[in-house]
């Protein structure tokens, strides 16, 4: 791993593949190494240079104290994309990360060249309101669930049933899920803002972009996905089926393919 010292803090970096780069931006507690299980392999394949890095909160990048603000990590993104001179780049973010590529596409057009957003959302509902809020008040509360029970949540939040109701998958997802828990290590990112409305904001991104939402997905549901494929200009919607918040985990053959069609496009 590499580090670049910008807006503040260490960010921690790696870069793989060759060829045309592409930026990864991991969602909410998770580090980039994720994205290689399935992601940066096929890239790779496809002829492109990967770089993932992990957000502020999950080690190797620092972990500033306090609460962080969604721009907060826009400007994280931005000065990492500015150090590297990848701009204007293809991104793809997923969940949180998605917001983050949203939001640097609204901010700072010239770093964004296209951009393809995983589970993604311009708005919360009611019940996507009340799981930011319930999860602020569960970190703010002090109290630590023990992994076994943040993994039950884990499955139950974003897999698909398909994945759960399949015993040896959900066997190995509660274990993966168990033995990763992140407790409260990057607890300051529940309070970026991924609650307010930016539909009127997203009309103003210039970028091409693709949505790619997840028919099970309970946290960023298709609905709330095809609202910002509506939102962007030049944006196209895909849906891939049976599987939840972490499609990219779950399908990544048919999410690596619309990625590499997208990214072939632009």
């Amino acid at each position: 791993m590499q580090q670049v010292f910008t807006n503040g803090i260490r960010i921690s970096y790696s870069r793989s593949g060759g060829g045309k780069p592409v930026l990864l931006v991991m969602g909410s507690s998770s580090p980039g190494r994720v994205w290689t299980t399935h992601q940066t392999p096929a890239l790779a394949r496809a002829g492109y240079e990967s770089v993932t890095f992990d957000n502020r909160g999950v080690p190797p990048s620092d972990a500033p104290p306090g609460k962080y603000t969604l721009d907060d990590m826009v400007a994280d993104t931005k000065g990492l994309i500015d150090a590297l001179d990848l701009a204007p780049c293809r991104i793809v973010g997923t969940s949180l990360g998605s917001m983050i590529a949203q939001e640097l596409a609204i901010q700072s057009p010239g770093s964004v060249r296209c951009a393809v957003l995983l589970g993604t959302r311009g708005r919360a509902d009611a019940f996507r309101r009340a799981e930011v809020t319930a999860q602020r008040a569960l970190i703010e509360s002090g109290v630590r669930m023990p992994p076994a029970y943040e993994a039950f949540v884990s499955v139950l939040q974003m897999l698909s049933p398909a994945t759960r109701n399949d015993e040896e998958k959900v066997e190995r997802w509660l274990d993966l899920f168990e033995l990763s828990a992140p407790g409260h290590t990057a607890a300051g990112q529940a309070w970026a803002d991924i609650v307010s409305d930016r539909r009127e904001e997203l009309r103003k991104v210039s970028a091409p972009c693709r949505v790619i939402s997840f028919t099970d997905d309970v946290i960023t549901p298709p609905a709330l996905c095809a609202e910002v494929a509506d939102a962007i200009p030049d944006c196209d919607l895909v849906e891939i089926p049976s599987c939840g918040h972490l499609g990219y985990l779950e399908r990544p053959q048919e999410v690596n393919a619309s990625i590499i069609e997208f990214l072939d496009k632009h």
